[in-house]
């Protein structure tokens, strides 16, 4: 189908919709045709001040800073209920900002961010402390109290779902909350934060400021009115606000990049490893921060199990992300689009041998075909960075050492995936590998009751979603009352 043009342009800052102090605006594109998609109010440092000094308020101020726990969460379960309502609306614009399949949107992003509303709408009411009993004369205790103001920045991948794994547990705990969208897919930030306020969140608790990473990024990770920094996105990005967050001792949460192994045993179910090996790699077009991409397979089945998988990358409908049979859409953009390019290019260059896949496809919009390597090695540049592509990289080994070797040769540590019907196997290689999730004889799965993030390096540090994400969105404070002043 084709587009429209949808004007935006106003951002969401204490409650009201108003334009950039500048009055600029930027354009986003659909990445299935390259038409314009929308206007967007281009926001920038003088918005940002703007936007944290009205989160500061909400915090201590206004009618959020003394809202019970439960008041905080029927405010996240009615925003569910008007997410669930309002479904096949986000739907559409999802597909349409990203480029994402509609069937895996319906299927994946809207009910996860669903999901997780309700979740932590279950958890604000139960952010208890704990008495310490340390002297008979003295009453010690810990409380939890909101972290401040957090600064969420997201990125375009999944750009609904990620806002929600911010947003709700910061809410769930009391916070007050400054989301930047990335600036090619802010559509669903928008309409996120306009249910915030008919669900009734109270003016400056959740702003919204759609603009690019080197003006308002910036501007809110050096905010010193901003107590935590929550952010999703590219390792060097993520380090350089490491590095800026510094000057003010600002919390950081940094969920970076992946190049996670998945390790096929030659006793593995084949079929079931080659076809979730596929999604692994091609589910949202490779742009997945867990994607995949490095598929270790041991020699006895190496043959046969690329064969499998090359044909299954070329039965893969790439095409119109609106159209029902469409399972791969296109990439971001031109320029992430000419990026993994020349990493394919790099890969024949270095000598791996490209079996499905390789080109471009048409020439409107950033379609590219699935593509698998072979005959690659773990020191070349598709086996040691993150493409964010639909490239998947076959790397042979003889036996479980050498997998493991192999799987844990590489400065990210997001997740992995162990294949094989040895039932006492699966755990003992999970146990070895350095990543923050490991999957058993499956590829992919998360849910919001259990935390995701690498073990550091460019993977980053913290924790999203679970019980563990609310240690990002609180302080614990110890109170001590001498009992025996009181008596004397």
């Amino acid at each position: 189908m084709g587009t429209s043009l949808i004007s935006d342009d106003r951002l969401l800052i204490d409650g009201a919709w108003i334009p950039a102090v500048s009055g600029r605006t930027f354009q986003t594109q659909n990445p299935a045709t390259e038409e314009t998609l929308a206007v967007i109010a281009e926001a920038d440092s003088a918005d940002a001040d703007i936007a944290v000094g009205a989160a500061h308020r909400a915090l201590t101020q206004g009618p959020w800073a003394t809202m019970t726990g439960a008041a905080r969460g029927r405010i996240l379960y009615r925003m569910a209920a008007l997410l669930r309502e309002r479904f096949e609306e986000f739907v559409l614009l999802e597909s349409l900002d990203g480029g994402k399949p509609v069937s895996a949107t319906r299927r994946q992003d809207i009910p996860a961010a669903i999901d997780c509303l309700e979740y932590y709408a279950g958890w604000a009411d139960k952010l208890t402390g704990r008495v310490v009993p340390v002297r008979s004369d003295a009453l010690t205790y810990t409380t939890r109290e909101p972290a401040g103001v957090v600064a969420a920045i997201v990125p375009w991948n999944f750009p609904l779902m990620n806002a929600v794994w911010k947003i709700a547990p910061a809410l769930a705990c009391g916070c007050t909350v400054v989301l930047k969208p990335a600036e090619l897919t802010p559509l669903t930030a928008l309409k996120l934060g306009a249910l915030a306020l008919e669900a009734g969140l109270p003016p400056g608790v959740l702003n919204v400021l759609p603009g690019y990473g080197t003006t308002v990024g910036a501007a809110l990770v050096e905010h010193p009115r901003v107590n935590k920094i929550s952010f999703t996105g590219s390792p060097a990005v993520g380090k350089q606000i490491m590095r800026a967050a510094a000057a003010n001792g600002t919390r950081i949460g940094l969920e970076l990049g992946g190049k996670s192994p998945n390790i096929v045993f030659a006793d593995a179910e084949i079929d079931a490893a080659v076809r979730a090996s596929s999604s692994g790699i091609f589910f949202n077009a490779g742009q997945v921060c867990s994607a995949g991409s490095r598929i270790l397979v041991e020699d006895r089945i190496h043959d046969e199990f690329v064969a499998r998988l090359a044909a299954r990358a070329k039965s893969i409908r790439v095409g119109d992300p609106q159209a029902a049979e469409t399972t791969m859409g296109p990439i971001i953009s031109e320029k992430q689009m000419n990026r993994v390019v020349e990493y394919i290019d790099s890969g024949r260059r270095d000598g791996a041998e490209i079996v499905a896949g390789g080109s471009r496809i048409g020439n409107r919009g950033y379609f590219l075909e699935p593509t698998v390597f072979a005959e690659a090695r773990n020191d070349m540049r598709i086996a040691r960075e993150e493409i964010f592509g639909p490239v998947a990289t076959v790397i042979r080994f003889r036996d479980e050492d050498e997998a493991i070797h192999l799987a844990n040769d590489s400065p990210y540590s997001l997740a992995a995936a162990v294949w094989s019907r040895d039932i006492a196997r699966v755990p003992r290689v999970a146990s070895r590998l350095r990543a923050g999730t490991v999957w058993g004889n499956t590829y992919g799965h998360t849910d919001t009751r259990l935390p995701w993030g690498g073990y550091g390096g460019e993977s980053g540090i913290g924790r999203d979603l679970g019980e563990a994400a609310l240690e990002n969105y609180t302080e614990q404070k110890t109170v001590w009352i001498s009992l025996a002043s009181v008596a004397a």
